[in-house]
Order: structure tokens, then sequence, then C-alpha cells
């Protein structure tokens, strides 16, 4: 009988595991066939899904699976509970939190995403009114998650102050608009030239509603600093229901038109579905997300 070196045994045993997880692990990404249709990446903020039961880190990340999506930006309170935050609503405390936790749970966070084969490309974190320190933190945990950048509401206050933690982490702050661009003396142009690192988080719907434009005309002017778009349908200013969410199709924000306009120029920009219109009865957040993709698919997939 052969003599057999038992550790050297046990040490293949635990290679073959180590290979069995792993086979498991990129089966499971391999499953997510993508949500890149026609060269354009259509994605979802997971604040699509604030209206599902369980808001926990893993209860999102399914809801994503099952609505057919490869890319997010992630909410930035769904990070922060899975990480640990404290449920006391003293700011101190949370400062003092954000300060000092260490990066271990956000690395899970990229790991449990990518997983499952979806890319965390914004992490919606961060505030202008936020101590330096904890600039840093949410710069720091967007890095961890494998993100571009930051995002936030957009305003020459923020980009003034966010700028110089861009360009010292050498990530993106992205500016997301809702009704500004309604305002005769907001301007893009004006908050984009404050720093070479700030983009935008271009929200069409929000910018139709306030202006009745067709957001073609900004997205072919500034496609070069933005960085993703915020897809929902609208009613414009001067409807009859003026600057009302509507499902797909049912508002005039020209969804499809903005998609083809990035599929034919090739522009590297997602498109992040936002659902904000009403929820109907018999329905859920998850499902009417897997008809807001499968729209946007019709529109950029000729069967």
């Amino acid at each position: 009988m052969k003599n057999f070196h038992l550790p050297s045994i046990l040490k293949t045993l635990g290679l073959i595991a180590f290979a069995i997880v792993l086979v498991h692990s990129d089966s499971t990404a391999a499953n997510n066939k993508g949500s890149r249709f026609g060269g354009v990446q259509v994605g979802t903020i997971t604040y699509s899904y604030r209206s599902m039961p369980d808001q926990s880190l893993d209860a999102v990340l399914n809801y994503v699976v099952q609505s057919g999506l490869s890319s997010v930006e992630l909410m930035g309170d769904v990070a922060e509970r899975f990480a640990g935050i404290p449920a006391s609503k003293d700011p101190v405390a949370i400062r003092q939190w954000r300060t000092s936790v260490s990066m271990d749970k956000f690395k899970a966070i990229k790991k449990l995403f990518k997983a499952k084969g979806i890319k965390i490309n914004i992490l919606k974190l961060g505030d202008k009114s936020w101590s330096d320190e904890e600039i840093d933190y949410a710069f720091n945990a967007c890095k961890t998650v494998g993100a571009l950048g930051i995002s936030m509401e957009i305003s020459e206050e923020a980009a003034k102050r966010m700028e110089p933690f861009a360009e010292k982490h050498k990530l993106y702050v992205i500016f997301h608009n809702h009704g500004q661009p309604g305002d005769p003396n907001f301007s893009f142009d004006k908050v984009l030239s404050l720093g070479s690192m700030l983009r935008l988080n271009f929200d069409a719907g929000h910018y139709f509603g306030a202006t009745g434009l067709n957001p073609c005309g900004l997205i072919e002017r500034l496609h070069e600093r933005i960085v993703s778009i915020h897809i929902k349908d609208k009613t414009g200013p001067k409807a009859a229901n003026p600057n009302k969410n509507q499902s797909f199709g049912k508002g005039g924000t020209h969804v499809v038109e903005m998609l083809q306009l990035i599929q034919k120029n090739k522009w590297p920009i997602t498109c992040d579905i936002e659902l904000e219109y009403t929820v109907p009865a018999q329905s859920d957040a998850v499902k009417e997300v897997v008809k807001c993709v499968a729209y946007c698919k019709a529109a950029l997939v000729k069967e």
C-alpha cells in the first residue's frame, strides 16, 4: 500500500475546496448577462427601490439582480448601514464614526456586488457641509467600493468646497441636478468651470420638467463632462399636469432619443434608471424597474 503524506493530502483538498468556491463565485457573476444594450450601459440608482420593504444591503443587491442590471449608483445610506453607522441622530456621534470606521465593510460591499456581476459606478455619499475628515472618509469609501466618484446635489458652493478633495483623491465629484436649470441664473458651465475633477450626474427628467427643453442639446454640448444620466420620463412645465413623473413612454423627456444619441456617438455615459413615478397597485419597484429596463433595451437593440 502506497504511503500517503497526510498534510499534503489536506493541502490538496484545501486547494480543491478553494477552487470550487472561486468557480461558484465566477459562475454567479457569469450568470449576470449584463445590461449593456447596443453599446450603452444601462443601470439604476438604488434609490429606485426605496419603497421595497427590506432596505438592507443584501436585499438591495438582490433587487438589482432581479432587475437584470449590471451597474448601479449606490445610495450612501444603504452602504453606511451595512458598515455599521450608529442609529443615533447625534451629529457628533455620526462624525466620530465616519472619521474612525474601518474600510473593511466597504471592501466587503465591493466583493458582494462583484460576485453578482454588478459594478458600483457611483457612490452617493458626502455633503459640502461635512468636515474635512468626513469628506476624506466619503472619498475613501468611494475608492474602496471601486466607484468613479461620489455624487451630491449641484451648486457652486459645493463645487468650490469639494474640488480640492476630488483633486487630492483623484476621484470625481459627480453633481446631480433637480429643478435648478429652470432658474435663469443657473449654469452647468459655471459649476463645471470650477474644477477639472467635477462631473455631472445629469438628471434629464428634472431638466425637462423644469425647462421643457430637449435634454439631448445639453448632452451633446457637455457629454465629455457627463458621467451618468438619470433616466426618467416627466411632463414639461407647460403641460396640463406640469413637471410630473410618468411611466416610461408617457412623458415628454425624449428618453429614446437620448439613449440613441449616446449609442450613435459611443459616448461612455451610463444611463441610470431612476424610478420616481408612482408604483401601481399589485406591482412593486423591482417589477417596475424591469419594465424600465425593457423600455431602454427596446430603444437600443433591434430584435
